[in-house]
């Protein structure tokens, strides 16, 4: 997290011509680059299997891109699009075609006077992630003059096996120093901002452990449903595609000690910790829901069957409801509940820490003064900000008690935040590996998961619209909740 400097370099975004270069990586560059940040020569290589694009063809298609994000396409932007992009056509990716991207990279080198720094940005699918990197390690890619970073998009493999074989293939080629295996959520500034708030400000420190903290909830919930996706999410379903890797890192940050240092190895150290101390996961302590045809903002959408290209029968889970319990000092007898889920009444990212009520209570004998244990609520998409819930005197003769709220929001002290990738891409040509997923973190959640994957038990259904399948409210019954809060 200490300030570094770009130094110039060729960034090779494969999977160029695709929804995430389109959506999210160009943007992210442009931003960059029109903010200053890039404070060296940075010149960009799309790569796709389209042989139709060439350079002039895919700098028209990058400014509809940028354009379609929002982006002003102004003389400005034409003129980063004209120096700094160019595309190569990759053809069916055999031995010759990564002997072909070497050499348009070498004369690139040669015509931007670059010292042979490079990043791989695999923007593809994962289905084709083996194959890219054998092709980038045979072509001799995965070295070069300067450094060379490779970035791989989560998942990170489907289970335990498969993750291990993903590592054995890039650890033939690429050192874990030179590995980034990006997760978005973590260049949120909120979900950055978890560790100052609790590193930084003493009085939450303190109550932050066994002694004080009943539970705590992180949801991450959506209104969507799988839109597009029905190839990829019928064969994944949200255990793969959101608590594996999103909630896992979600659980790390909140649960983790103090680190030795804010350094990177330092920070994934104790991550890695939490993974580790967490323990096997009961049958009991988990539920699996499918969404069936129900109501969002008051319009009707059909169930998860009838996606096209879901299958009939599918058993694929569209919820997800943990209970998980860490086996360390300071955790111990404490359950963390995690939820995720498609068609959900509401888009929200959200982790409530509920404290302890007080053992014995003064104002039990008045029938309005009943306590209500504190909440800390900490929302990270969308307004993200902090609220916590405190109890006070209601004005009047009667002892009525009344819980408020004291209230943050990122957005009216700062304005605009910086999108995710805007961060992270920075820390990847900066070298900084921080909020970059590290392989022991990956195998540690596969350990925990894979045994839920192998159990597999049959979703329950629950309406769209709706906060996820009643069964998922039995989960809290050990700490007397009810229901999820949902502030």
């Amino acid at each position: 997290m200490a300030p570094r400097e770009v130094e110039p370099h060729l960034f090779v975004i494969m999977g160029g011509s695709g929804a995430l270069a389109r959506r999210k990586l160009l943007p992210a560059v442009w931003q960059l680059a029109a903010q200053g940040s890039l404070t060296a020569k940075s010149i960009i290589l799309a790569t796709a299997r389209r042989r139709h694009l060439d350079d002039e063809s895919y700098r028209q298609w990058a400014r509809e891109a940028l354009a379609a994000a929002g982006l002003p396409a102004d003389e400005t932007c034409t003129h980063w699009c004209d120096e700094c992009l160019h595309y190569h056509a990759l053809g069916e990716e055999g031995p010759e075609d990564f002997q072909a991207l070497r050499s348009r990279i070498e004369a690139l080198e040669r015509q931007h006077d670059l010292p042979g720094n490079r990043v791989f940005y695999l923007a593809i699918p994962p289905a084709s992630l083996p194959l890219a990197v054998e092709g980038l390690g045979a072509a001799g890619l995965h070295r070069a003059p300067g450094w060379t970073r490779i970035v791989v998009e989560k998942p990170f493999g489907h289970d335990l096996e498969s993750a291990n074989e993903l590592d054995r293939l890039l650890k033939r080629y690429f050192s874990e120093e030179q590995t980034y295996r990006i997760d978005h959520y973590l260049g949120k500034e909120a979900v950055q901002n978890l560790l100052v708030f609790r590193f930084a400000n003493p009085v939450f420190e303190s109550l932050w452990s066994r002694d004080r903290i009943a539970s705590v909830q992180i949801t991450v919930a959506e209104t969507a449903g799988i839109e597009d996706r029905a190839a990829f999410y019928d064969g994944v379903g949200a255990l793969r595609d959101m608590v594996q890797n999103h909630m896992m890192q979600l659980l790390t940050l909140v649960a983790m000690e103090i680190p030795a240092s804010f350094e990177a190895d330092a920070i994934r150290n104790e991550k890695a910790k939490v993974l580790q101390a967490v323990a096997p996961i009961r049958q009991q302590g988990v539920c699996f829901g499918q969404y069936v045809v129900g109501e969002i903002d008051g319009i009707g959408v059909p169930g998860y069957l009838d996606a096209a290209g879901v299958q009939p029968a599918s058993s694929t889970e569209t919820f997800v409801a943990l209970e998980l319990n860490i086996n360390n000092w300071r955790w111990q007898g404490v359950p963390f509940y995690l939820r995720t889920g498609k068609r959900l009444a509401k888009s929200t990212r959200q982790i409530v820490v509920n404290f302890r009520c007080p053992v014995l209570s003064v104002f039990d004998r008045y029938p309005d003064a009943a306590v209500s244990a504190n909440s800390l609520v900490i929302t990270l998409e969308p307004d993200e900000g902090f609220e916590l819930e405190f109890v006070v005197k209601a004005p009047g003769d009667m002892l009525t008690l009344q819980p408020q709220r004291l209230r943050f929001r990122y957005d009216e002290v700062f304005g605009r935040l910086p999108e995710a990738y805007e961060a992270l891409l920075l820390d990847i040509l900066t070298g900084d590996q921080t909020l970059f997923v590290r392989i022991d973190e990956v195998l540690a959640a596969w350990r925990l998961l894979t045994p839920l994957l192998e159990m597999r038990p049959r979703p329950y259904p629950y309406a769209a619209g709706t906060w996820g399948p009643r069964e998922a409210d039995s989960l809290l019954a050990p700490v007397g909740g009810v229901c999820w809060l949902n502030w």
